[in-house]
């Protein structure tokens, strides 16, 4: 077997197939969006193949090889990262030994990964709950993938579980009402016409929030329109919900309609015509939700603020006619933001993890 880069339209195609090979059209893997890999391959993201036979031989893996300074302060180390990772069961060990030997080959200390680009962006690999489908901005993959990075002795970094929760018939948050005039609080909705105004609000309190956080690194304003690609077309307003404490925002929440199913079905070709299908169903995707972030920014956290943000986004799910609400993943090492899900009556959906091996 044998890892080269992608360098054509047909490579590129069959880096996109691969999943088809490995997962079978099992509903429960949410495959990445064409057009996001695509744009990462144009914006010269190395894209990987590992062929059985050599070149134009069997494709049985694919990955990123990619690096960045940010993340590599963080960690207090050079990593190689790598992202979009898949592979069939005997090509596990030797994809994984290709990554590591570009990391060696250009000097770097760790691998870490899979990150897709980031670990605040997307990646990670789900370590139980394989029963359970995944979903938007999260991992599903077979049983085997944590095997085989075990095996190869790789160590799990940011231990976390994704969770799903009940939408509560009932509050089941209490907040004093008097505090929102004697702390000037109000709370605002998403705006589909006003989102481009609406994101960077979000993205400086989304930096602050997360800071302390091992695996972040400061979102971009390039990175966050990448990342929100289409969101006033997903967006329900009442589920965009950021909170200003005398003109000053302290504390949002982010949730859109779970499109999972429809991206699973269209394998992530999301092209004109699928997006037009997307337009006209949209209505039949809100059984479900999906909380893409949330955070207080330092100084204001304990005061319960989200609380009262997770109440007027519960009242909004209610009204929506929403039945649950899914997480992406939250780390263990952080169970404060685990509470309120523990509070609406929730579970833990998927175990999940990312990964590290030192290079030296």
């Amino acid at each position: 077997m044998s890892l080269r880069p992608v360098e054509s339209r047909r490579d590129l195609r069959a880096f996109l197939a691969l999943t088809d090979r490995i997962y079978g059209g099992d509903a429960r893997f949410v495959p990445p969006l064409h057009a996001t890999v695509r744009a990462w391959h144009r914006r010269g993201v190395r894209l990987c193949l590992l062929e059985r036979g050599g070149r134009g031989g069997e494709v049985v893996g694919r990955t990123t090889l990619h690096t960045d300074a940010a993340l590599d302060a963080k960690l207090g180390t050079a990593a190689q990262l790598f992202g979009l990772t898949e592979f069939t069961k005997e090509a596990g060990e030797e994809l994984l030994e290709a990554i590591c030997a570009a990391g060696r080959a250009a000097g770097r200390r760790v691998a870490f990964g899979p990150v897709s680009l980031l670990p605040n962006q997307s990646g990670g690999v789900i370590t139980s709950g394989f029963e359970e489908r995944g979903f938007i901005d999260s991992a599903w993959n077979h049983p085997y993938y944590p095997e085989i990075y075990d095996m190869y002795g790789f160590t799990r970094r940011f231990e976390a579980d994704t969770w799903i929760c009940p939408v509560p018939e009932e509050p089941v948050f209490a907040f004093d009402e008097k505090r929102l005039a004697a702390e000037r609080l109000q709370i605002h909705h998403g705006d589909r016409r006003r989102i481009a105004q609406q994101l960077p609000i979000l993205r400086e309190m989304l930096n602050a929030s997360f800071a302390q956080l091992g695996y972040y690194t400061e979102i971009s304003a390039e990175q966050l329109a990448e990342q929100t690609d289409g969101l006033a077309f997903l967006l329900d307003e009442s589920l965009l919900l950021y909170l200003t404490k005398a003109g000053r925002p302290v504390a949002f929440v982010l949730c859109l309609p779970d499109i999972s199913r429809f991206i699973a079905k269209i394998g992530g070709n999301l092209h004109l015509v699928n997006q037009l299908r997307l337009l006209a169903t949209r209505a039949h995707h809100r059984r479900e939700a999906v909380l893409i972030i949330k955070g207080t920014v330092p100084g204001e956290q304990g005061h319960g603020y989200m609380r009262l943000l997770s109440r007027e986004l519960h009242a909004g799910l209610r009204r929506g006619c929403y039945q649950a609400l899914r997480s992406t993943y939250v780390e263990r090492a952080n169970p404060g933001s685990a509470a309120q899900y523990v509070a609406m009556g929730g579970r833990p959906l998927h175990g999940y993890t990312f990964y590290e091996k030192t290079l030296t």
